[in-house]
């Protein structure tokens, strides 16, 4: 999905729509919403966590009324804890439906050779064979549930400079610092969990 938003330019009186003071000539600022990949079955243990913890919404309020009723606010900590409990459980309802309603639902990849999300891959960085690393690409919550693997998204610029690419090709991603580094796909293959 491609988001437009107009962005105040610096342009004359005569360039700008009197009733709002934006420059109409001037820039456009497009972003991509980011789409995270996943397959049916994990979209599936989302979906059924998050329905779990809507259902448990009623249970947590009837615990902070019963913790309330204790007393004094100020030195109750059942009542603090209780509290704390439903704003991380919110805070986690919040994330699962933003990555469901940006999730591409779709099957894992089956061939080999191609860097895809789903796809356990091995690189070497900088031309220098000998430094090489093996991860997924996936998202946290799609990836390798034994811990076994390193899990990179297809959203970060690693993951995503690697997307499409085929054994033998040499991309290029930006590091933290600004600098960049070059990086070799040496294999890739679907990950079976």
């Amino acid at each position: 999905m491609l988001h437009m938003q107009a962005v105040p330019g610096p342009g004359t009186h005569c360039d700008r729509e009197p009733t709002t003071g934006f420059d109409y000539k001037g820039v456009i600022e497009m972003t991509e919403t980011q789409v995270t990949w996943l397959t049916q079955e994990s979209h599936d243990r989302l979906k059924s966590e998050l329905d779990q913890l809507i259902a448990n919404r009623p249970i947590i309020a009837a615990e902070i009324n019963e913790r309330r009723e204790e007393g004094d606010l100020k030195e109750n900590g059942g009542y603090h804890a209780a509290r704390e409990d439903q704003g991380q459980q919110e805070a986690r309802i919040r994330q699962l439906q933003e990555l469901l309603n940006s999730a591409k639902v779709g099957e894992a990849p089956t061939q080999s050779g191609v860097a895809l999300p789903g796809s356990v891959v091995k690189v070497y960085y900088d031309g220098d064979e000998s430094d090489t690393e093996t991860f997924l690409i996936a998202t946290r919550e799609e990836g390798a549930r034994d811990g076994k693997l390193e899990v990179y998204s297809p959203n970060s610029p690693l993951g995503g400079a690697l997307i499409d690419a085929k054994v033998g090709d040499t991309r290029q991603y930006a590091l933290p610092n600004g600098k960049s580094m070059k990086v070799t796909l040496v294999s890739a293959e679907p990950y079976h969990n």
